[in-house]
């Protein structure tokens, strides 16, 4: 089972058991609306990759990780607030590319698989840049997809015929981790910060 299997199938259970309410509440999502989407990419990580010429397109890693992003989007109350996680997406893309130049050429030589190092990176930045829960997902799935765009380009560019996968094999773990890491640390930095505001205005710290 791989990284990004896991990882739904755990997000899967804390919404069964309503662990997840309130941060499903930010993201317009319902408990089943939100349960449908992961089984849709857990089952979506398993199928084959469509492939049109030299692009190569996962449902579950990509495609439907993809369509949440222009949920939240078309869902946002503001234009800013469309226009903030997109400059966030395009700056943690460009972060995760960068990355990229300073890794080995090959893997076996690193101590953790590079598709989850993008994924833990994006997702960190992510929660940095995109301020909300909604605009973090948006961030790290969007950021993840976007480096891989790019490297694809500069490729072709330099005269190398390389497929370009989005959200495929490996490739899926990075998506799901930036987006579900970058909207957990997005809630913990929100839950840190809420306490320790409800504590200075407690009664007993309050100067009479």
């Amino acid at each position: 089972m791989s990284i990004a299997t896991m990882l739904l199938t755990v997000v899967a259970v804390l919404i069964f058991f309503g662990v997840l309410q309130r941060v499903l509440d930010r993201m317009y999502l319902t408990d089943r609306a939100a349960l449908l989407l992961v089984a849709a990419m857990f089952i979506g990580t398993l199928l084959p990759n469509l492939t049109i010429g030299r692009v190569s397109i996962n449902l579950g890693g990509a495609v439907i990780p993809l369509g949440v992003c222009i949920f939240l989007l078309v869902k946002a109350d503001t234009s800013w607030e469309r226009i903030r996680p997109l400059l966030g997406s395009l700056l943690t893309g460009a972060a995760v590319w960068g990355l990229s130049w300073f890794l080995p050429d090959e893997p076996e030589r690193m101590w953790i698989e590079p598709t989850l190092l993008y994924g833990l990176s994006a997702g960190v930045i992510a929660c940095a840049l995109g301020r909300s829960r909604r605009g973090a997902f948006i961030c790290g799935v969007l950021g993840v997809l976007l480096a891989d765009i790019a490297t694809a380009v500069i490729n072709w560019v330099s005269g190398i015929d390389q497929q370009l996968v989005l959200g495929g094999a490996g490739l899926a773990d990075a998506v799901v981790v930036s987006g579900v890491l970058a909207v957990a640390l997005t809630e913990l930095v929100g839950e840190v910060m809420e306490r320790i505001s409800r504590a200075r205005h407690t009664p007993g710290k309050e100067r009479s």
